[in-house]
């Protein structure tokens, strides 16, 4: 018989849980809990704030999702909750309506509960929180209450990778996944297309508090349980510095680093405004990577092995 998982937040026991829950909430009045560290009191407006965003959660869709990586997808579907709102202004952004122009609802606590007990009781093997850096306090309250009501399932913190290290500690011993992307390794690169001075440095750092807590990816079964996953989308011309990135997840994470290497990129959203962003990699480009991620020993994910030749 299987071994019955549980989810760290269950673990951390429901006291610690909502201590966590109130020192999220008291830094809302003026809010550090990401990297730009605006200093709004999101409790009263949302005016100021980069994120665009009060106190409470933007929900844009939320339902099983078969589209994700291996691991999390299974075969009943990752439990995904898309936020509304970013903390970052990617300008090929494949997602802008939902990002930038805040498509989506404002839900209360209880409405985002009840969210990850449907998802729950629809098989999912895990809730996948997408875009989740600037609604971590309404986030951890609503996982107070799912908890209370019977949520079981390991929680993804599926995001950009631009992330605060003193708002992950809030998370240490309630997130089971992290699944960063790791956008650019060279931050005045990437200052142009996502709008921040620093990217590479915070994103950096963030991904190895991460690591710290949760380790690398565990799998059981085909499904993953707690542990590391990173994203990297490859950029036309090697322009997110791909091999650096890599090199850094080989070098100074772990060799053992879950990486989806995704190759999807198409201009999109404003990318036309940037003549190295107005065209697709080539697939002798992305295949250039893949061999460098394989020799490097990083494990990758099943499609990504499956694009390999």
């Amino acid at each position: 018989m299987a071994e019955r998982f549980t989810p760290a937040y269950l673990q951390l026991g429901a006291e610690r849980l909502r201590d966590r829950v109130a020192a999220a909430q008291a830094r809302l009045s003026a809010c550090d809990l990401c990297p730009h560290q605006c200093r709004v009191d999101r409790r009263q407006s949302a005016n100021g704030a980069r994120c665009r965003c009060g106190a409470a959660a933007l929900v844009y869709s939320h339902g099983p999702h078969h589209g994700e990586e291996a691991p999390l997808v299974g075969r009943r579907g990752s439990g995904t909750i898309f936020f509304s709102r970013c903390n970052l202004s990617c300008a090929f952004c494949q997602n802008w309506e939902i990002s930038q122009q805040g498509e989506g609802r404002e839900v209360s606590s209880e409405q985002l509960a009840t969210m990850m007990l449907n998802l729950q009781g629809q098989g999912c093997h895990n809730i996948n929180l997408v875009s989740p850096s600037h609604l971590i306090a309404p986030i951890l309250s609503a996982l107070e209450l799912a908890a209370e009501q019977g949520l079981r399932l390991p929680l993804v913190y599926n995001s950009g990778g631009y992330d605060s290290v003193s708002a992950l500690q809030l998370l240490d011993g309630i997130v089971d996944i992290y699944m960063p992307d790791m956008k650019f390794s060279d931050s005045k690169v990437a200052r142009e297309s996502l709008q921040v001075n620093d990217y590479a440095e915070v994103n950096r750092a963030a991904v190895k508090e991460m690591h710290r807590q949760v380790g690398d990816l565990q799998i059981a079964a085909g499904i993953a349980r707690r542990g590391l996953l990173v994203r990297h989308l490859y950029l036309p011309g090697n322009l997110a510095g791909s091999d650096e990135i890599l090199r850094f997840l080989a070098t100074e994470i772990s060799p053992a680093s879950y990486l989806n290497l995704m190759d999807q990129y198409r201009p999109c959203y404003r990318a036309a405004e940037y003549p190295v962003l107005n065209r697709r990699p080539s697939r002798a480009e992305f295949t250039l990577a893949l061999r460098q991620a394989r020799q490097l020993g990083l494990q990758l994910d099943r499609r990504d092995l499956g694009r390999f030749r």
